[in-house]
């Protein structure tokens, strides 16, 4: 998820001017319009919160055929060290190196 920076003071840019934003006229809801408010199930259809979903389930990495199982396992340190030195990726290089021992 990316990260968004909080803007606190009026930074002039994107085609609007600091009068621009002041002559923008956002007087607070009444207690009648409050009272008039629905929820957004009961005003928008039932496609649109299908469709969210769908989107929603389309982000992040795919699903893979056969994902990694995350386990726990004790390795000696030396074992562990020589594979680090290798750098990044060092886990990866220590599943090849397992699956070659285990004949895969």
């Amino acid at each position: 998820m990316a990260k968004t920076a909080k803007l606190t003071t009026f930074q002039s840019g994107q085609g609007f001017s600091k009068e621009d934003w002041d002559a923008v006229d956002s007087p607070e809801l009444t207690d009648t319009e409050l009272a008039k408010m629905r929820p957004a199930k009961e005003v928008l259809p039932p496609a649109f919160f299908e469709a969210m979903e769908e989107h929603r389930k389309s982000r992040g990495r795919p699903s893979l055929a056969h994902p990694k199982k995350q386990i726990t396992l004790r390795l000696d340190e030396d074992v562990i060290a020589r594979f680090r030195e290798s750098g990044k990726g060092w886990q990866g290089r220590m599943n090849e190196a397992l699956r070659k021992a285990a004949g895969l």
